[in-house]
């Protein structure tokens, strides 16, 4: 019995003993498990200080932390594991180059977690005084992501051997094919720079495109992303989108509003004169407003119409509404005390008697 267990570890699997590949597994499992632990302890154990503190430092360490994972966990534990168990030297540079590139996709991931950490928060920062700047440096997050994944690409094929001078030297020539036959995507790329370096309109700005609203949620390399009104977000190509014609209700400085209504035919002459000077008052009396001009404007199909013009001072679209509110309440009680009546669409028939002889004749 002891004779066959010896015969088989002493046997052979990819030129490595069956009992140097047992060490391997137990150390690659042990280690994993020791790992493992030490993740989710320092998980807790840095969860905790967040929570006490003010500082950013905690955070970034807890979110790199979560970051790492699983897979990188079991890299490093075979890359340490061959160094002890009693592999061949073959074996130990094959699994220590690819426990490298699991390194390097780990190093993405990390990297890319430290770029979204340092735009949200400079977005959190920055979004209220300086909107532009927010927008300016998502394209910026992306350059640097780029950067990083062309770096760590470059990297892992050089750790393989491949002569990354030849491969860059050539993607200048490949680059003009994959230009053309991506012709429509670099064309939503180049117009996303358009709007970071043109800015006509940055992340919270509110656009009206069309038939369509909403406020500025995201700006990216291909779509712009916009949350309507009734909740639902709205994506538009970059590209279709400067072709559009935008309103960029954030830009405007103040709001020029025209109403118009109408009085009954039988009001008096002295109470019309008096009426465009009775609306001036009203519009002067509130606060955010600057008064243009109120007019006896038309004689309308059954009633005497006025047109005012006003500006508010401020484009929140609340604040004019608050005051249309209070200028046609004060309207509605100004007619009201003086007994003059809004008109509404109504119709008079005159019926006329020509002689005894004759027909009755209706004109409406």
């Amino acid at each position: 019995m002891d004779q066959m267990v010896a015969d088989m570890f002493g046997r052979e699997f990819l030129g490595v003993a069956v009992q140097a590949w047992l060490i391997l597994l137990v150390l690659w499992a042990g280690i994993t498990v020791v790992l493992a632990s030490a993740r989710k302890f320092l998980i807790w154990r840095v969860g905790k200080l967040v929570r006490r503190t003010k500082t950013t430092l905690d955070d970034v360490v807890l979110s790199l932390l979560k970051q790492t994972k699983l897979y990188f966990l079991l890299a490093l534990s075979i890359f340490l594991a061959v160094r002890i168990a009693p592999v061949t030297d073959q074996m130990s540079v094959y699994i220590s180059r690819v426990a490298y590139v699991v390194l390097l996709i780990q190093v993405i991931a990390w990297g890319n977690q430290l770029i979204t950490d340092w735009i949200d928060r400079y977005k959190e920062r920055r979004l209220e005084e300086d909107a532009a700047a927010v927008t300016s440096m998502q394209a910026v997050g992306f350059v640097i992501r780029l950067a990083l994944y062309s770096i760590i690409f470059l990297i892992a094929l050089d750790n393989f051997g491949v002569d990354v001078t030849t491969l860059i030297a050539g993607l200048g020539v490949g680059g003009i094919a994959v230009a053309l036959a991506l012709q429509n995507i670099l064309g939503d790329l180049f117009a996303s720079l358009s709007i970071v370096l043109d800015k006509p309109f940055v992340v919270g700005d509110f656009l009206i495109i069309g038939d369509f609203l909403g406020t500025v949620e995201d700006v990216g390399l291909k779509t712009t992303r916009l949350r309507s009104l009734s909740g639902e977000q709205l994506v538009f190509s970059n590209t279709d989108l400067l072709n559009s014609r935008i309103r960029n209700f954030k830009r405007m400085y103040e709001r020029r509003i025209v109403f118009s209504f109408g009085v009954t035919y039988d009001t008096p002459y002295e109470v019309l004169t008096d009426i465009p000077d009775t609306v001036k008052k009203m519009v002067e009396s509130q606060e955010n407003t600057r008064f243009d001009r109120a007019h006896f404007k038309e004689y309308g199909d059954f009633s005497l119409n006025f047109e005012v013009v006003y500006f508010v001072l401020v484009p929140d679209y609340n604040v004019y509404m608050d005051v249309q509110q209070a200028i046609n309440l004060a309207l509605y009680k100004d007619f009201d005390e003086k007994g003059i009546d809004f008109a509404f669409p109504t119709q008079t028939i005159h019926v006329s008697q020509l002689d005894a002889d004759s027909n009755e004749r209706f004109d409406t």
